[in-house]
């Protein structure tokens, strides 16, 4: 069924993880929920999908060209979709890629503290009803309240000692010319107990918000994200692509004076700036397979972004799109992101393989496209869950930018740093 008819309803402001609340039961629930900054100012609320896909990345990438799927559609591409052809065939422990179109969707605006109630369908009537069910959504908002701990335990895949091994071969590795940066990763996994759902975690992660949080569940399968880190976006009236890595870490201290000192320490490290500029320059290469000649340009460069528990260095790379660019392109042509695999791109991937089991959802993209925009996140920050017969399994993970002079115990430390919200939310402090 085409969606070509659309109905837009401004409405009083509703806070949306109050809305997500009453609507986490619903089959297909989304919330893209926003902390209001600079970076995301809008959050969008939706439910019950009339079409949902999973399949390979190359197969959903057509499918979204075409119209009717570019319009209000969440996806998510599993990271080993991107990686596979430098890792060859692996388990997939994720469908590649997962689709879902929305009919009707509630859109917030932090900004002006507004509400737009978004109806599709075939023609005016079926639009409108779709308006009216998304405009009823607000009626169901339950206030929302953290629950306790959902999860018993949150058990590490493999020990230490294995992490720091792997670092130390990454190391050896670029001493000996193979690449230049790899971004390696520990994993965690456990189950929620008995009564507990994916949404709790979402609950306990309210106080730290970021630019991309987020919560889908679609069926027996649920993400939840605290990302900080944009991927990709595309804005079709203006060409304009804009992509944020993130590279470079120091944890937040609750002593002022130290945390500023930990800031300035990143934001003046020799290591984590040329870790940094790698990136970037991978990024300024990916989106030169997409951009008008000479558009691509660095905006900004290591600036220093201060999250609930940690700080992170960030650069912001941009470029204008070439006229027959849409957002499947631009995915095809940027993923993995650079920011979590490394340098050069499909090198670092094999050594990851090298080390890692199977990544799943972990460092994919969660994507939105609303009438060709697009707005993909890096799914760092993000936990997976999946319903077996004793209930809720999670797994997550927290990786570092291994370069040259990289000490392990260092890079260990900072992917504890990284996991710390998502570990206190499950288990608590």
């Amino acid at each position: 069924m085409s969606l070509a008819a659309v109905e837009r309803r401004t409405l009083p402001w509703g806070d949306p993880l109050s809305v997500a609340q009453g609507l986490k039961d619903r089959s297909g629930a989304l919330a893209l929920l926003s902390d209001g900054g600079p970076l995301g100012r809008r959050s969008f609320v939706a439910a019950e999908p009339d079409r949902i896909w999973l399949g390979d990345l190359a197969g959903g990438l057509r499918l979204l060209r075409e119209a009717d799927w570019g319009r209000q559609t969440v996806g998510l591409i599993a990271y080993d979709a991107g990686a596979r052809p430098a890792t060859g065939g692996r388990p997939e422990v994720w469908p590649d890629l997962m689709l879902a179109r929305y009919p009707a969707m509630l859109a917030f605006d932090h900004a002006s503290r507004s509400v737009v109630a978004i109806g599709r369908g075939s023609g005016p009537a079926a639009a409108a009803a779709a308006a009216d069910r998304a405009e009823g959504w607000l009626g169901e908002a339950a206030s929302p309240a953290a629950p306790p701990p959902p999860a018993a335990a949150f058990e590490p895949e493999a020990p230490a000692e294995d992490y720091l091994a792997a670092v130390a071969d990454v190391v050896q590795r670029i001493a000996a010319g193979e690449l230049f940066q790899a971004n390696v990763a520990r994993a965690w996994r456990g189950r929620l107990r008995e009564g507990a759902e994916p949404f709790d975690v979402l609950l306990r992660l309210a106080g730290r918000a970021s630019a991309y949080g987020a919560y889908w569940r679609p069926g027996d399968r649920a993400v939840v994200s605290n990302s900080p880190e944009l991927f990709l976006t595309f804005d079709p009236a203006t060409a304009r692509i804009e992509t944020r890595p993130i590279k470079g870490t120091r944890p937040r201290d609750s002593d002022p004076a130290r945390d500023a000192a930990l800031a300035a320490d990143l934001a003046g490290s020799a290591k984590d700036r040329a870790e940094n500029l790698m990136i970037v320059d991978l990024m300024r290469n990916d989106l030169s397979q997409v951009a008008a000649p000479g558009t691509v340009r660095v905006e900004r460069l290591f600036e220093v972004e201060r999250l609930p528990t940690v700080h992170h260095l960030v650069s912001t790379v941009s470029a204008a799109a070439r006229p027959e660019v849409g957002p499947p392109d631009l995915l095809q042509a940027a993923f993995p992101p650079g920011s979590i695999t490394g340098a050069p791109k499909h090198q670092a991937m094999k050594v990851i393989a090298s080390h890692e089991p199977p990544r799943g959802p972990w460092c994919g993209s969660l994507f939105h496209l609303d009438e060709g925009r697009l707005t993909a996140s890096v799914l760092i920050r993000t936990a997976a869950f999946e319903r077996h017969a004793d209930g809720w399994r999670f797994r997550t993970l927290a990786g570092a930018g291994i370069v040259a002079d990289s000490d392990p115990a260092a890079e260990f430390a900072e992917t504890e740093a990284k996991i710390r919200a998502l570990r206190e939310a499950l288990v608590g402090p």
